[in-house]
């Protein structure tokens, strides 16, 4: 570099003082030599395959560590491969990514059905973490040999199984730190009295959901949608939802709308059809809403 700045002052020097050269002014001169100078010092741009290319022994981007707890948790030997084989189709990561359940937490899976949730769920949580399991009889007739193996030989030893009918569900105050509600919100307005499924009383079981909730705390709703408008008494026969129905309805309740998601949306789903019709079966538009309970 000094070897730069030398040749550059002796060639303006010989320019000065050649006959008929340009006068120069001194003071031009060494700031030219300044200049000149400073870009000697300027650190070079990376050409494009430095900056592109990773140097060998790069760390590796940190994983997020929720993320990892879900995808470990559905990634658990322990979970029946027909489980595993509906993970495709009800994105479960996407889902319990964005209701933000994690280890440690006190989640209750409201008619939690054969467990499909509710297993994966008591490995999320973990040791530190426990998991209520909510069922009526209905539910439980309905998936009793899927429960039967669920909870054989003391499986899942942090769940706890809570079996209510509708209008006598209690929970404890301020417990949840989570409460998931997949693909049955619906049945609050579904009457069925030959099955045992009578009128439920929604503002009240709504009720008693918000108080067992601790302030801050998610409720993730998942459920089949129906077509905007669509009355509700017409969820017994399709087992779906007007999404805009269950906004108000839970918004009355005190919950806050805080997050809505697309994973589960198929526009191809023309939403009048019963969730059970093989023509749309596994394949319906569903809607993932999640609301809190305010701080």
């Amino acid at each position: 570099m000094c070897l730069r700045i030398f040749c550059l002052v002796m060639a303006l020097s010989l320019l000065a003082c050649s006959p008929g050269g340009p006068v120069l002014n001194p003071e031009r001169s060494a700031e030219l030599a300044g200049s000149a100078r400073d870009a000697a010092t300027q650190p070079k741009p990376p050409l494009m395959s430095e900056a592109a290319v990773k140097p060998p022994g790069a760390r590796p981007q940190p994983v997020d560590p929720a993320e990892l707890a879900v995808l470990s948790a559905l990634a658990n030997e322990q979970r029946p491969a027909a489980d595993r084989a509906r993970d495709a189709s009800r994105q479960s990561a996407a889902v319990l990514r964005f209701f933000g359940i994690g280890p440690g937490m006190t989640v209750l899976d409201l008619y939690s059905g054969g467990g499909y949730y509710t297993e994966i769920l008591s490995y999320l949580v973990g040791p530190e973490g426990r998991v209520v399991a909510y069922n009526n009889t209905p539910y439980l007739q309905f998936a009793r040999d899927e429960i039967a193996t669920r909870y054989a030989g003391g499986r899942l030893a942090n769940v706890e199984q809570l079996v209510a009918e509708n209008n006598e569900l209690s929970l404890p105050a301020n417990t949840f730190d989570a409460v998931l509600m997949t693909d049955v919100y619906h049945d609050i307005y579904m009457v069925d009295e030959k099955i045992g499924w009578p009128r439920i009383d929604g503002p009240k079981m709504l009720s008693v959901i918000f108080a067992s909730m601790r302030p801050g705390a998610v409720l993730g709703v998942v459920d089949h949608a129906a077509v905007p408008g669509t009355l509700p008494e017409a969820a017994a026969a399709l087992h779906r939802i007007d999404p805009g129905l269950l906004k108000r309805d839970l918004q009355a309740a005190g919950f806050v709308l805080d997050g809505e998601s697309d994973v589960l949306r198929n526009p191809a789903d023309d939403r009048s059809r019963p969730v059970f019709d093989p023509a749309v079966r596994g394949q319906t538009d569903q809607v993932v809403l999640r609301f809190r309970r305010p701080r």
